[in-house]
């Protein structure tokens, strides 16, 4: 985790990811470096598949949420995908 980061910090395992619009984006795994790690697809053309947004995307974190500065389907267009 990015210590100096302290939208990082507030940032846990499981918290639900929404875009600026309220849509959902996923899940968090994890932090990994600079990027939020959502938890594998269980269906769809994703499955399988980890992906990441840049902390750089976070507008804040409310309760168990983290919200995006950009709406969920800007947002899916920054994603990085990996597969495992």
């Amino acid at each position: 985790m990015t210590d100096s980061n302290p939208i990082a910090q507030q940032i846990r395992e499981h918290m639900n990811v929404i875009g600026a619009d309220g849509a959902p984006v996923g899940t968090v795994d994890h932090i990994d470096g600079d990027r939020i790690k959502l938890t594998k697809a269980k269906s769809g053309a994703h499955a399988g598949h980890h992906h990441y947004l840049s902390l750089g995307l976070v507008a804040g974190v409310e309760g168990d949420t983290v919200r995006l500065s950009a709406n969920a389907d800007v947002a899916l267009t920054f994603e990085e995908e990996e597969g495992e």
